[in-house]
């Protein structure tokens, strides 16, 4: 499994807005197909736990992730506690908007092995479930990019 899968999208708005669409955690499940609900515990702030509900297909489960970066107009990540992924949002000032970048990494660890386990089993394999993912990235940026140029 590799370590980083990315999907990048260019938008004709400020990162200014551009943010304020995409730190609106709220709006998650307008953006991500695999989202339910995300709140952050005591506000979006560096550091703040957030619990989920996401689904696949039928299936709905809960899971819980903490800020780890979060730097108005630039970038903004949270690592699931649950399997060690860092998912990020990086945002560059381009000529005619932002380039908006989402990332999903897995830290040297890998993931857990039930996870492992599960993929293989419930997701169609390795290369069936990251290229859901990914295309489940690029669903979620070009949901962003309609909404900032609104």
């Amino acid at each position: 499994m590799p370590n980083t899968l990315e999907a990048s999208i260019d938008i004709a708005a400020s990162p200014e807005k551009v943010w304020s669409v995409l730190s609106d955690l709220r709006r998650m499940p307008e953006f991500s197909p695999t989202t339910v609900k995300m709140v952050a515990v005591g506000g979006v702030r560096d550091g703040a736990f957030t619990v989920n509900v996401n689904k696949v297909g039928w299936k709905i489960y809960p899971t819980t992730s903490r800020i780890v970066r979060l730097e108005p107009n630039k970038a903004f990540a949270f690592r699931m506690n649950e399997n060690r992924t860092v998912w990020s949002y990086e945002l560059s000032p381009t000529a005619t908007g932002t380039r908006l970048v989402e990332t999903r990494t897995v830290d040297a660890k890998g993931l857990p092995g039930w996870l492992q386990k599960a993929i293989k089993v419930a997701m169609g394999g390795e290369q069936q479930f990251e290229a859901d993912l990914v295309a489940g990235m690029q669903q979620t940026l070009a949901k962003v990019k309609v909404a900032a140029e609104r």
